[in-house]
């Protein structure tokens, strides 16, 4: 129950803005301690990588029914969203390769998440359970696609590479607060209801990252 808690109080925090500004501050110390104990030779790619094992490992303990390990891995992978960015940033090997890595590897990494949630509330859930799985892998694709799209529509103005990235990160539901709720939901044991509320919020999501793009052209 303990660790229950611990889970619950950590998503609860950094779904907020203070919370999510905190993260950021902590990751880019971590980056910074990283650095130097790799010296350089760890990159951002590896981080990347890293990333993509754990969330699988992860997807592959809730298909098989493990929610609580599950969750906690889940947990582990969040850092590393954003560390391979301020990572990038601190060795000067920020990219326009390096973004479009690390975007394959979350989309492959949601991908695989929720086809371990599919399989489990197929299992274990309700007739037609898994189709919500469906839906928000589907709603969480299109909200990264429609920040893909607004990226390219702006990018032939002059940006950096880490300011087009940043310019279209509002909603409710982008990529970190998904895996937040998903935590959620696996450590009280209601992956149905988080699954539900990741494809509805995502919706949401993809209409207001639209507004903000068709105000931005």
């Amino acid at each position: 129950m303990a660790i229950q808690d611990v889970a619950m109080e950590f998503t609860r925090n950094a779904m907020n803005d203070r919370g999510t500004t905190r993260m950021r501050r902590v990751i880019l110390r971590l980056a910074v301690v990283i650095d130097r104990i790799g010296r350089g030779r760890i990159t951002a790619n590896t981080v990347t990588a890293a990333g993509v094992g754990i969330q699988a490992l992860a997807a592959g303990l809730v298909a098989l029914g493990h929610l609580l390990p599950g969750a906690l891995l889940l947990a582990v992978s969040l850092p590393a969203d954003l560390l391979d960015g301020e990572l990038a940033r601190l060795q000067g090997r920020a990219s326009a390769r390096g973004m479009l890595l690390d975007a394959t590897a979350d989309r492959v990494s949601e991908v695989v998440l929720f086809c371990g949630i599919a399989y489990h509330l197929t299992m274990t859930g309700p007739r037609g359970a898994a189709v919500w799985a469906v839906a928000a892998c589907g709603a969480a694709l299109c909200v990264s696609y429609v920040k893909a799209k607004g990226e390219a529509a702006i990018a032939t103005r002059e940006m950096t590479h880490d300011a087009l990235n940043r310019i279209f990160q509002m909603g409710l539901a982008p990529l970190t607060n998904r895996k937040r709720i998903l935590i959620l939901g696996l450590v009280v044991d209601q992956l149905l209801l988080a699954t539900i509320a990741v494809a509805l919020l995502s919706s949401i999501t993809i209409g207001q990252r639209w507004v903000a793009i068709s105000q931005r052209l």
